[in-house]
């Protein structure tokens, strides 16, 4: 029977040597010397104690202490997941009958599971249910989308998913064997992932895959597709709230196809600190930052520990695992907090390691975990997935589930880390040095107490973050379905929107049949002959007609208007332009130099297409 782990005092663990894993039979730690590049864990562990020596401590809970209840748990579900009117009992709801009509078999059965479980608790409190599941999957729905009412069958409050699979444990030094699969292996964003999981389990077990070296980790490579790529940044603000909507309906019904149980942390309102910089909610450090350079996006004083740190330390021997002073560190601290605002602070008194710690203990004192308290149980259920695609897939919904604060101030951490990792010869910092240093920092979210599990799971939480790093260009890639999903939501959305009176709907069609007529007058004849009308507003040539075929590419649109703007009025560009599609099924989309207009003109035929630069 394995020991207590015990913690004295408040918000400090006790001593380096108490939270290591039992002693007693094979330990995580003795695994990870028989099969990491490290050797040990060591450097997980003196980071833990560098984090308690520190006084700040990690995170204080943000749980609600009392006692977990489901129904306010599922309707924070259904609501983050863009559902809120199934449980406001308003009915009609275009956008949220258009998101239910695109959901997949799989989905519907786990979201009709969340409304269930949401009515028979509200029912055991004695209170009448606002909405019933019934009102949103009729029988003949149910057996027209063809699920059974056993695959939907209620749920109880007590009821649990059992976990099937194991918690992550490295396998033996040399022994490590690829995922069925080459090194480099290519991620499909065609269908959901939830669709290949029990296609996999179908699937026979390959026993002639290939041995790699313990030091390796399977690389996933986004697709090609003829629609392009579509990095985070490419879509609007609206068409990522949606995607976030679908990615969260995703990840569940992908966890629920895994077996495993997707919890998620109950949160109180924590507002945080609105001056300084430590302790500082990423919402408010970057309203105050947007007043000193607007469209920022991830907090200054982070970005500035990032660049002097790159500055002075990539190529520094043991960066980020050296600690600086503490009392130096300390100071540097109240300074900091007094005088970065001021453009008063000394950057050159700054140490690497002084930088290095300051850099942890920012993030560490986000009064919400950079990963965010409600998805960190989901985070770290990860390294329960047996297989490294799956493990793959389910990061990848979880980062287009983060806010966009959190999201951009973890992908410039990323990729610093990257960049340490590449200068590994100088340093002596290899991945899975930097992965044990930094996995404490992010997922050891608990201030006075510490479960047993907590300390087992050290070296899943730096695996996690291991492919974290290797794997960050396709983590901020949104997958092709999700953007299809948006895509049929907002043609439902347009299709269901019913007009409030008759005056307005008369008001309506009259537009609609002036406009359609207008276009169809100026644009039927090109448009069969695959022509379309691309704007420039900021170039000397605003409006161009481009012809289309099989291979014309949005990098061949630009660079078409990029020669007609080099004359005697435009002797040098002031600006990057690129293609955005606008408008019809999709909000705004700066497309990749590598999309095919044509395909992309048969999916979304009534956008507009506009060359400008980003920031316009």
């Amino acid at each position: 029977m394995h020991r207590k782990v015990r913690y004295q005092g408040s918000g400090r663990m006790a001593s380096p040597e108490v939270p290591r894993p039992p002693s007693t039979g094979r330990s995580m730690s003795q695994e990870s010397q028989e099969s990491l590049d490290s050797g040990s864990m060591d450097d997980y562990w003196s980071e833990m104690k560098s984090i308690e020596e520190a006084g700040h401590g990690i995170h204080e809970e943000l749980q609600d202490r009392h006692s977990s209840d489901d129904a306010e748990l599922e309707e924070a579900w259904l609501q983050e997941a863009g559902l809120s009117t199934l449980v406001s009992g308003e009915t009609g709801d275009g956008p949220t009958e258009a998101l239910l009509s695109t959901l997949t078999k799989k989905q519907a059965a786990m979201v009709r599971r969340r409304l269930d479980n949401y009515t028979q608790t509200l029912r055991k409190r004695n209170k009448q249910p606002i909405r019933h599941v019934r009102d949103v999957f009729s029988t003949a729905d149910t057996s027209q989308s063809g699920f059974t009412q056993e695959q939907v069958s209620p749920m109880s409050p007590k009821t649990q998913v059992p976990s099937k699979l194991p918690n992550w444990k490295p396998v033996k030094a040399e022994t490590r064997v690829s995922d069925c699969g080459p090194l480099w292996e290519t991620l499909s964003f065609d269908v959901p992932y939830s669709e290949g999981v029990t296609a996999h389990r179908k699937g026979r077990d390959c026993h002639d895959c290939q041995r790699i070296r313990r030091d390796d980790l399977p690389k996933f490579k986004p697709p090609q597709p003829k629609l392009g790529l579509t990095k985070v940044r490419d879509l609007s603000s609206e068409d990522m709230k949606k995607i976030s909507y679908f990615s969260l309906i995703e990840l569940t019904t992908f966890y629920d196809s895994l077996g495993i149980d997707l919890k998620r942390n109950r949160t109180v309102r924590n507002k945080g600190r609105e001056t300084g910089v430590f302790g500082v909610p990423l919402t408010t450090l970057l309203e105050n930052d947007r007043k000193i350079i607007p469209g920022s996006k991830v907090p200054l004083v982070f970005r500035k520990l990032l660049s002097k740190l790159e500055q002075t330390g990539l190529q520094t021997e043991g960066i980020l695992r050296v600690p600086g002073s503490a009392s130096r560190v300390k100071h540097l601290r109240q300074e900091l907090e007094s005088k970065f605002y001021d453009g008063q602070f000394d950057w050159d008194q700054v140490r690497h390691n002084d930088a290095a710690g300051l850099l942890k203990m920012f993030i560490r004192e986000l009064p919400c975990p950079l990963l965010t308290l409600q998805h960190l149980p989901a985070f770290t259920a990860v390294q329960n997935i047996s297989l490294s695609r799956h493990q793959i897939q389910a990061l990848h919904l979880l980062i287009m589930l983060l806010p966009e604060p959190n999201r951009d101030t973890l992908k410039a951490l990323l990729e610093f880390l990257r960049k340490v990792v590449a200068n590994e010869e100088k340093n002596r910092m290899s991945l899975w040095n930097v992965s044990m240093i930094v996995a404490p920092n992010l997922f050891i979210t608990r201030g006075k107490s510490a479960k047993l599990e907590d300390m087992q799971g050290a070296a899943g939480t730096a695996h996690l973050v291991r492919l974290l790093i290797t794997n960050q260009d396709l983590l901020w890639t949104v997958p092709c379905f999700l953007i299809s999903n948006v895509r049929k939501m907002n043609e439902g959305s347009m299709s269901k929107k019913p007009p409030t009176s008759e005056k307005t709907k008369r008001k309506l069609l009259r537009r609609w049949n002036a406009e359609r007529d207008k276009a169809e007058r100026s644009e039927a004849s090109d448009l069969r002959d695959g022509v379309i009308r691309v704007h420039a507003p900021l170039n000397t040539k605003v409006s161009m007609a481009i012809k289309l075929d099989s291979e014309t590419k949005a990098k061949d649109v630009v660079a078409h208007f990029d020669s007609e703007s080099r004359g005697p009025r435009s002797t040098s560009r002031k600006y990057r332009a690129y293609l955005f599609e606008a408008g019809g099924n999709i909000g705004e989309r700066c497309l990749d130099p590598e999309t095919h207009l044509l395909e992309l003109y048969r999916v979304n035929p009534n956008c507009e297409w506009i060359v400008k630069s980003r920031t316009t």
